[in-house]
């Protein structure tokens, strides 16, 4: 069901997770700190030597959808946080925006007016018959679901997909990537130094200039995030879980964290240059690298209209 933002109206039966994760997302994450940036956006790393990686990530996604149809379906839309996102459904005629938070989803609608429809409901539960969507993409939502739904959200995905049609999910390997794994007590070397070198830097310019009391909060934040919950299956689970849907593959939406970015990232050491070749590695090995990075595109194709398992 379609509805306006005077019927918008919250399913009866959510868990209390969900019912969490939406109240996070009404107050906090997707508050405004800016002109259009959001509270949630300090997950990711807005610094201009990072820019050009993250803008080139966001639009991989474009490569495996297809360029037009009818309806786009945005499962977990948040407001559309980032104008690459926009992209996705420029040759559709609607994007159907689903979320959980109602203010994402007015959020959204201020974005894009008349090309959205705009839905309150549940990825694990969609409210859309089957083989409605000519193209579906979820981004950094399913892992916000309970671990015993999420199997059932990507079958949800599937089921409202026509055939024919693709559909990418950003997914979070989380602890389960080995390369979040090798780089965690380097990250948190590197975010010490980062402390040392900001306390040395306000002793020197304390008599010239105030510090900034939100550096080194920031770091902090960066090593330790809080947030919302989430529960992050491995690549195994996914193989397993998911070996029926049609055309299943795992490859890199990007590979290192936003603590790596920030910790390992800058401009007086070539960090764009190195974001270059680490993209370029990734292009060259995005099956290798959707396996043990920390974000995989989970992607699957319709080929012909099955029964509904």
């Amino acid at each position: 069901m379609v509805m306006n933002e005077d019927e918008v109206k919250l399913v009866n039966s959510e868990s209390g997770i969900k019912q969490d994760v939406r109240e996070f997302y009404d107050s906090v994450g997707w508050k405004q700190i800016g002109d259009d940036i959001y509270q949630n956006a300090r997950y990711e790393d807005l610094r201009p030597v990072s820019r050009e990686y993250i803008h080139r990530c966001h639009l991989r996604v474009t490569q495996h959808l297809n360029q037009e149809g009818e309806y786009l379906l945005d499962a977990g839309s948040g407001p559309i946080q980032y104008p690459e996102y926009l992209e996705y459904s420029s040759g559709f005629r609607y994007r159907v925006c689903l979320d959980i938070s109602i203010l994402a989803l007015k959020e959204a609608r201020n974005r894009i007016g008349s090309h959205g429809l705009f839905v309150v409901g549940d990825v694990a539960n969609l409210p859309f018959k089957r083989y409605a969507f000519d193209g579906v993409v979820s981004l950094h939502t399913v892992h916000h679901l309970p671990a015993e739904e999420q199997r059932q959200a990507f079958e949800e995905l599937y089921r409202v997909l026509s055939a024919g049609n693709r559909a990418v999910v950003i997914y979070s390997w989380g602890d389960h990537a080995l390369l979040v794994r090798v780089t965690r007590l380097p990250i948190q070397f590197a975010f010490s130094l980062l402390r040392l070198y900001q306390r040395l830097r306000q002793k020197e310019d304390e008599y010239s200039q105030p510090a900034s009391a939100d550096e080194s909060a920031e770091t902090a934040r960066m090593v330790q995030p809080t947030g919302t919950f989430t529960y992050k299956h491995d690549y195994d689970w996914v193989c397993r879980e998911l070996e029926d849907i049609q055309g299943l593959q795992v490859v890199v939406w990007r590979s290192v964290s936003t603590a790596f970015l920030r910790a390992f990232i800058h401009r007086l050491f070539l960090g764009k240059w190195w974001l270059r070749v680490l993209f370029w590695t990734e292009e060259r090995a995005p099956r290798l690298l959707g396996r043990i990075g920390q974000y995989p595109m989970i992607l699957f194709k319709k080929q012909v209209e099955v029964e509904d398992r």
